[in-house]
């Protein structure tokens, strides 16, 4: 299964460390965040003024573990 938006950043930095650059590549320092349990991908990219879609697609094109 593939990264989504309602999935929380939280959940998709425990997939796969990676997506931490991904995040970070996007002005979204969410490792940091103690919003980052709850907060979900598109509401953190909204936050940063981010297109979800493309923070999704990158994160996805990830080579890490993905359940």
């Amino acid at each position: 299964m593939g990264y989504t938006k309602d999935m929380s950043i939280f959940e998709a930095l425990e997939r796969d460390p990676e997506a931490r650059a991904v995040f970070e590549s996007h002005g979204m320092a969410c490792c940091l965040c103690i919003g980052a349990q709850s907060e979900s991908i598109e509401a953190g990219a909204i936050l940063h003024q981010v297109d979800p879609d493309v923070v999704v697609a990158e994160l996805n094109q990830l080579s890490g573990p993905q359940s």
